[in-house]
């Protein structure tokens, strides 16, 4: 497991995360950290997570301005 603070991206984080989970081994769990804002990017991220085939398993808030969800790599029934 590996948790990957993406804040200092801001709002422009999807890339990366996406670009991380393609890197990790099929079964990881990764843990990532980014700014809410508006709240957007935590549909945005969930449906970039679901869009690629992979498993959401947890989304949260971490604090007053920063959001956690947790994703593991395994591709759903879309396969």
């Amino acid at each position: 497991m590996q948790r990957y603070d993406l804040r200092h991206l801001k709002d422009d984080f999807y890339g990366r995360m996406l670009e991380i989970i393609d890197e990790t081994k099929a079964g990881e769990v990764s843990i990532f950290m980014f700014e809410i804002g508006d709240f957007t990017p935590i549909q945005k991220s969930a449906d970039a997570i679901k869009e690629a085939g992979w498993t959401l398993m947890n989304s949260l808030k971490f604090n007053e301005t920063d959001w956690t969800i947790v994703v593991k790599k395994v591709r759903g029934e879309l396969e």
